[in-house]
C-alpha cells in the first residue's frame, strides 16, 4: 500500500546505478493525499522518480531504506510531521520558504513531478538561494495551536456580532453598543425571536471557550513560558500577544541583530530599487501574519487614549504630529516595528522594561 510508485525503466535504472559517496538530494512535493519526489545522485543524474502516500507510516517505510540524503520540502500544511519524521531517520531535512521558490510557483509548465524535481535540483545547488524556514519543536506547535484556535474562534465571533447586527438594523431595532464578549446578553424584540435568538446562544458558547483558552494561555504563561510574563511588563501586550511572541521567535539567539525581527513579522517597507529610482513602498506584510496582527492591536492600544506615557507612545504620537496622508496608519506600523524589536531585545536580555529610559537619556544629555 505504501510502496513507491516507479515506472519500470527508472526501476531498472536503480539497480544498475549507485551514487557512490556523494550525497543523494531528494525534492518532495507534499500533497494531501499523495506526494510526489525525484531523487537525484550526486551528479545530478535522476536516480528514482515517483510517489508516495502522505503518511507517517509512507514515509517512515520508504526513507527508513535510503541512506542518509538530503531532503528539500516546501513549507506548508504537511512539512512539520514530515520534517519530525525524516530528522528522525537520520536525514538532512530543507524546508523552503513557498513565496521565495519563484522557480516553483511560477513555472508556466507546473506539475507535482517538475516540482520535485525542481526541489531536488535547487537542494543540490547553492542553499542560500532557498530560504529556509525553521521548523519549530512539536511540543512549541502544539502550544501555538492552542492560540491559532482561540484566533479562529474570535474571528466568527466577531462574524456573528455583525450578523446579529446587521439583521437587527434591517428589522428596524439598532442593538446597543457592546462588545464581543457581551454581544449574547442583548435584549432582541419579539419579532427577531427566529432569526436572531439562535445566533445569540451560539455567541455565548463561543465566548465560553474563548474564556476557557484564556485561561489556558494564562496557565502556559505562568508555567512552561515564564519569559512570556517578562514580556507583559509593556503596557498593551498582553498574555496572547507576549505567548505568541516566545513561541514564534523560539531561540533568543536567533536573529544576529534585534532590528531584524520588524523584516520577520511583515513591518517593513517593500524595496524596489532600480538606478536613481527607489519609489517608497508600502510594508512587505511577509512573514507570520498573525503575529504582525497582534503586534498592531498592540500599537494601536499604545496611541489610543488609555495608552500610557512611554517612549513607543511618543515616538507615535511625533510621527502624527508631522501630518501628511495616512500619519495615523504610518504610525501604528511604526510602533509595531519597534514594539517587536523591544520585545526581542527584552527576551534576550531579561532586562526590567523602562517605559521612559531613552526620553531619561536625553534629558540627562
Amino acid at each position: 500500500m505504501y510502496a513507491l510508485e516507479v515506472q519500470p525503466q527508472r526501476r531498472m535504472a536503480v539497480k544498475k546505478r549507485s551514487c557512490g559517496s556523494a550525497v543523494v538530494t531528494v525534492g518532495v512535493d507534499l500533497g494531501d493525499r499523495r506526494s510526489r519526489l525525484c531523487v537525484l545522485d550526486g551528479a545530478g543524474e535522476v536516480l528514482e522518480e515517483g510517489s508516495i502516500a502522505t503518511s507517517p507510516k509512507a514515509f517512515e517505510e520508504k526513507f527508513g531504506q535510503m541512506t542518509s540524503s538530503r531532503v528539500v520540502i516546501e513549507a506548508g500544511t504537511h512539512s512539520n510531521w514530515v520534517h519530525d519524521v525524516l530528522v528522525a531517520g537520520g536525514h538532512e531535512v530543507i524546508v523552503a520558504n513557498t513565496r521565495q521558490l519563484r522557480a516553483v510557483t511560477a513555472n508556466v509548465r507546473k506539475s507535482d513531478e517538475v516540482d520535485a524535481r525542481l526541489l531536488a535540483k535547487l537542494g543540490r545547488s547553492d542553499l542560500g538561494l532557498i530560504q529556509t524556514v525553521r521548523v519549530k519543536p512539536q511540543q512549541a506547535r502544539l502550544d501555538l495551536g492552542v492560540l491559532r484556535a482561540r484566533a479562529a474562534l474570535v474571528a466568527m465571533r466577531t462574524a456573528l456580532c455583525n450578523t446579529v447586527r446587521g439583521l437587527s438594523k434591517t428589522a428596524g431595532y439598532a442593538l446597543l453598543s457592546t462588545s464581543s464578549a457581551r454581544a449574547h446578553k442583548q435584549t432582541l424584540h419579539a419579532s427577531l425571536k427566529h432569526s436572531v435568538a439562535p445566533l445569540l446562544g451560539v455567541l455565548e458558547q463561543i465566548s465560553k471557550v474563548i474564556d476557557e483558552y484564556d485561561r489556558e494561555i494564562d496557565r502556559l504563561c505562568a508555567s512552561r513560558y515564564p519569559q512570556a510574563l517578562a514580556l507583559q511588563q509593556i503596557s498593551g501586550v498582553g498574555p496572547v500577544t507576549s505567548l505568541y511572541f516566545v513561541l514564534t521567535i523560539g531561540d533568543r539567539e536567533r536573529f544576529k541583530h534585534a532590528r531584524d525581527v520588524g523584516a520577520y513579522f511583515g513591518l517593513v517597507p517593500r524595496r524596489a530599487q532600480s538606478g536613481e529610482r527607489d519609489p517608497q513602498l508600502r510594508i512587505s506584510k511577509s512573514g507570520d501574519r498573525m503575529g504582525r496582527a497582534l503586534l498592531v492591536q498592540c500599537a494601536h492600544y499604545i496611541l489610543g487614549p488609555f495608552g500610557p506615557d512611554t517612549d513607543l507612545r511618543r515616538f507615535g504620537r511625533k510621527l502624527v504630529e508631522r501630518g501628511g496622508r495616512s500619519a495615523r496608519k504610518r504610525a501604528i506600523v511604526a510602533i509595531a516595528r519597534k514594539l517587536a524589536v523591544l520585545l526581542f531585545a527584552l527576551l534576550r536580555s531579561g532586562e526590567v522594561y523602562e517605559p521612559l529610559r531613552n526620553s531619561a537619556k536625553s534629558m540627562a544629555s
